[in-house]
């Protein structure tokens, strides 16, 4: 693994926009391919294998917090418990996520966090990057069939889904620009797969009590939803109840809360005790000495993250916590020429099938790290 300075291509942004990616400028810069990082074959195979094998760990995760009782630990309302522990038991069906990892290429990697319920970074790291190869380095390869996979997930879920063909809702908050850009891609990949995708802000959904349903702009029911707005956010809105009394089909389904809280870092860590692609964890840092990473057990983009190292303690500001925090083995960043990589390997459906790079001079991955793209010889 390594991390080589190169020259962007002249009309890099209008490739970008040419292929669906607008927002690779927010923030004063987030694309950036003045770089990129070179990994060997057996590399990006250690990154394929840790992935494969933290899902299915995840996986039982999952059934050991719903069997043994221990969702008391993810801070979640009565209701809300309820309805994800009928969801994971339904066997409803999940989309994608995304790991993101330490790695160095020479270490295992090691698992930071899951974003299970609404990972973005996705159009960056399936169609952006795979534009950038072709035009930099097409005798090159990347870990990256995401695009491929996730038609193909779409086609095989096809069955679960109302409707003839079916059709499914995609929603997001308006105005924030990276949101929409990652759900419009989705939404073209369900597309492709056959099914009628329909766009639907979340302030647009409404409500029908005649109907017991959401209703779109038109009065429809709204009877499959795929959002991209996180479940805990769901669960303290007022419309949140609703939303199992409509009998939708939800994607990411509710159980993957208990994979998207960093609760799910202390169970896991429980559960497979010093395994190599795991750090320790616990619910408080009294195991873990003066070093170590709290984490709420709901957080976005790196906000509220307290790193206590070597050097004292890094901060990062933000509104989550009131749900409590877990305690995560302090595990410094690799630094690549004073840049901190995290990388993100995605899951679809039960696959791993690539990556994309988030780095920032920091150690804390926020909204305004950089996305760098990769490849492999």
């Amino acid at each position: 693994m390594e991390r080589e300075r190169i020259t962007p291509r002249r009309d890099w942004q209008g490739q970008l926009e040419a292929v669906g990616f607008a927002f690779h400028s927010l923030d004063g810069g987030y694309w950036d391919e003045s770089a990129c990082y070179r990994f060997t074959a057996e590399e990006i195979d250690v990154l394929e294998a840790a992935t494969a094998e933290l899902h299915q760990m995840s996986l039982k995760a999952v059934d050991a917090v719903v069997e043994r009782g221990w969702l008391d630990r993810y801070a979640l309302t009565d209701w809300f418990a309820e309805y994800a522990v009928a969801s994971w038991r339904a066997k409803a069906p999940s989309l994608y996520g995304r790991f993101d990892l330490r790695y160095d290429g020479k270490n295992p990697p090691k698992l930071l966090e899951y974003n299970a319920d609404t990972p973005t970074s996705l159009i960056e790291a399936a169609v952006a990057q795979w534009n950038w190869l072709q035009a930099v380095r097409p005798s090159s390869d990347q870990f990256n069939s995401i695009h491929e996979k996730l038609i193909a997930r779409w086609e095989s879920i096809r069955s679960t889904l109302p409707g003839i063909p079916p059709v499914v809702y995609f929603s997001c908050v308006k105005d924030n620009d990276e949101d929409l850009g990652n759900l419009d891609y989705l939404r073209d990949t369900a597309l492709q797969a056959g099914i009628d995708a329909r766009h639907i802000a979340i302030e647009d959904l409404g409500w029908s009590d005649e109907a017991n349903a959401f209703v779109d702009l038109d009065n429809q029911p709204v009877r499959a939803w795929f959002k991209l707005y996180p479940w805990e956010w769901i669960m303290r809105e007022d419309f949140g109840p609703k939303v199992p009394r409509a009998k939708l089909t939800v994607l990411e389904p509710p159980w993957k809360i208990l994979l998207s809280c960093k609760a799910i870092l202390a169970v896991l860590w429980e559960l497979y005790p010093d395994h190599p692609n795991l750090l320790p964890a616990y619910f408080d840092a009294a195991q873990l000495g003066e070093r170590y990473v709290r984490k709420p057990l709901y957080s976005r983009e790196g906000a509220n993250v307290e790193i206590h190292g070597p050097r004292g303690v890094f901060a990062q500001p933000g509104t989550y916590g009131a749900e409590g925090y877990v305690y995560q083995a302090y595990a410094p960043l690799p630094e690549f020429d004073g840049n901190y990589p995290v990388v993100g390997t995605w899951i679809v459906g039960n696959e791993p099938c690539g990556m994309g790079i988030r780095e920032d001079k920091t150690p804390v991955t926020r909204n305004t790290s950089r996305f760098i793209p990769h490849y492999f010889d």
